[in-house]
């Protein structure tokens, strides 16, 4: 009788555990938004929890110790005149983050050491070029502040958040809405899924699609895609059947997938969490009450199922801590913050071991918050991975690091469409151009409201 050789793995045991009712948020009004967003987002610093607000969009902005029942009156993020659907903190800065709106526009906050003690209704930009609601926004992995935005209007703009615009424009890749985007690990290239049932990968700078998967799940239903390494791809949809799948893509081969898993008949989006350090992706779905997760290998199956955590409240949204929040003397290897429909409750995914002292295994350099590269460099066409800390003695947020924005003068620009990194003109030419034609517009507008005003004197008198 041949025996079934259990796969060796250190992380066969990872196990998932919620926190006591004393280190959970209560008494949110979570959004009640049908759109397949997190609707959370977390750093080492704060917490961000999409909300229900009348007469516009809102979200709420926890520090991390902030536990317990919230007031009633706790201040909010409000400038938006329409639903918040999408929000992310900034990598670089934990005291920014991006929000996208139904209103069509993405809005950039800078939150104080200590979080909000008023409400805040005024950004530090407003960045506007959608002409539908945007439901996607995420910050670059590498380069400072590059932020990405797509929207229903089928488009994904590319903004340099220190200038106020948007830099690149790929209004011509997607032909129906666009249901996720994400970046590779150094952020060269992008992948989106869309309603047309493909999934692309993009080289954004020069606009061009590197390739594409034609039907990755035969369903209907949404798909979302992530990089796991820079030649593979994840993805999560449904079959023809509505069975949930989850596959994996060899970008140098594309005519099958690695493998092709299904795993459920729930209705949920399954949204993929990738962490590279450990090699482990976890999907959670809204309306589930679990949360899966499998190591992905160079091994065939290539997607090993490890474990699920489950509780009996399903889920209205997730927030994944970055790596270097996390509590490292507690083998603590991941962190989601599940939100419910009146609270957000907190829950660890630990690797059981015997010994206190630092697991190297577990915790090899992680990302740190420093970018590897300026706005222009990587407009320029540079590429640099992330740079790594050591999580050895623990990680310590700096104090707020300030977001300064050469504001946009003028309102109504059209985005500039996108160009390559060798087309004879650097990024810092065309921040040039575009001074010298905010100046230009500006005195003509000082020049047409000095005679306005004089006209109103000479009436005067």
């Amino acid at each position: 009788m041949s025996r079934k050789v259990v796969r060796s793995s250190k992380f066969r045991h990872v196990f998932g555990q919620p926190l006591k009712a004393d280190q959970c948020y209560d008494d949110i009004r979570v959004s009640q938004n049908t759109w397949d967003s997190n609707f959370c987002a977390v750093n080492p610093k704060f917490l961000a929890i999409v909300v229900e607000a009348s007469g516009g969009g809102a979200f709420m902005v926890l520090p991390l110790s902030k536990t317990g029942r919230l007031d009633k009156s706790q201040p909010l993020v409000c400038g938006h005149t329409a639903p918040v659907l999408d929000i992310d903190w900034c990598p670089h800065n934990d005291n920014v983050i991006a929000s996208g709106s139904e209103d069509c526009s993405v809005m950039v906050w800078e939150i104080p050491d200590g979080g909000l003690t008023r409400s805040l209704s005024e950004p530090i930009v407003t960045l506007e070029g959608h002409t539908k609601r945007v439901g996607i926004v995420t910050w670059h992995p590498t380069a400072q502040n590059i932020l990405l935005s797509a929207g229903c209007d089928n488009v994904v703009l590319i903004w340099d958040v220190g200038i106020g615009q948007s830099v690149i424009s790929l209004e011509d890749t997607h032909p129906d809405l666009i249901y996720s985007v994400a970046w590779n690990w150094d952020g060269s290239l992008i992948c989106t899924s869309c309603k047309d049932k493909k999934i692309r990968v993009i080289e954004p700078r020069a606009g061009t699609i590197i390739t594409e998967i034609e039907k990755p799940h035969e369903g209907s239903r949404p798909v979302r895609v992530i990089f796991v390494s820079d030649d593979k791809i994840l993805s999560t949809g449904f079959s023809r059947m509505s069975e949930r799948q989850v596959a994996l893509w060899d970008l140098k081969s594309l005519e099958e997938p690695l493998t092709l898993q299904e795993l459920d008949t729930s209705s949920g989006v399954l949204i993929p969490f990738y962490d590279p350090d450990t090699g482990i992706v976890y999907l959670g779905g809204k309306g589930d009450s679990s949360i899966k997760y499998f190591e992905v290998t160079d091994e065939a199956p290539y997607v090993h199922f490890l474990s699920q955590y489950g509780s009996k409240e399903s889920q209205r949204g997730m927030g994944y801590m970055p790596k270097r929040g996390l509590e490292v003397n507690k083998c603590e290897i991941a962190r989601f913050y599940k939100l419910h429909e009146r609270k957000c409750e907190p829950i660890i995914m630990t690797v059981p071991r015997k010994s206190d002292l630092f697991q190297e295994d577990l915790y090899p350099d992680a990302v740190g918050p420093d970018p590897a590269l300026t706005a222009e460099e990587w407009l320029g066409g540079k590429n640099a991975g992330p740079i790594l800390i050591s999580l050895r003695d623990g990680y310590v947020p700096s104090k707020s690091r300030e977001l300064k924005v050469t504001k946009n003068v003028l309102s109504g620009r059209v985005p500039k469409r996108s160009h390559s990194s060798n087309d004879g003109k650097g990024s810092t030419d065309l921040v040039m151009e575009q001074l010298l034609e905010d100046i230009k517009q500006l005195k003509a507008t000082v020049s047409a409201q000095e005679k306005r005003i004089a006209q109103l004197e000479r009436a005067a008198n």
